[in-house]
């Protein structure tokens, strides 16, 4: 049981550079899916129930409209996936599963659609998420980027990594 819980802890740190504040700004092109749009928007990743979960919520306001949403990373430890649960304040709701293809970039393939997307570490404080659609040619076209920024908040630089040590199983 130790060795799963001290697996899924290292698999969760791969996110930390996630955790925190971030300004979103999106550049949205026209496609099958929207019109093309553009905003601003704030976003927080936060560690959730023992580190087990990182939960996203952000909030948005673009030329089209306004919109929230709450999303959940998890570890999959028998699958060997990242798992990605997104709500919107639409209504609708969606999962996705990947993993990193480098030490940079999250890749996500969201179930039921041929939609991909990206989590890709720029730098110290930049993120870029990128979401595709394959077309019927077999390629893919972007239909969404969002450049997140950190917000610089000196308290927060404590929560970006996982504890060193864990609860013993009960």
């Amino acid at each position: 049981m130790e060795d799963t819980r001290s697996k899924q802890k290292n698999m969760m740190e791969r996110l930390c550079f996630f955790i925190g504040d971030w300004n979103l700004e999106y550049k949205i092109p026209k496609s099958r899916f929207s019109e093309a749009a553009t905003g601003t928007g704030t976003g927080t990743f936060s560690r959730a129930l023992n580190d087990k979960y990182v939960y996203f919520d952000y909030s948005c306001s673009l030329t089209t409209g306004d919109g929230e949403a709450h999303g959940i990373f998890a570890w999959d430890q028998k699958a060997k996936v990242y798992r990605y649960w997104w709500f919107e304040d639409s209504g609708d709701f969606s999962e996705a599963a990947g993993d990193f293809i480098d030490d940079e970039t999250l890749f996500l393939k969201w179930h039921d659609t041929s939609l991909i997307q990206t989590f890709k570490k720029i730098d110290g404080d930049k993120l870029v998420l990128k979401m595709e659609s394959k077309t019927t040619r077999g390629k893919y076209e972007l239909i969404l980027e969002v450049m997140f920024t950190r917000k610089r908040d000196p308290e927060q630089e404590s929560f970006r990594s996982f504890p060193d040590s864990w609860p013993s199983p009960a």
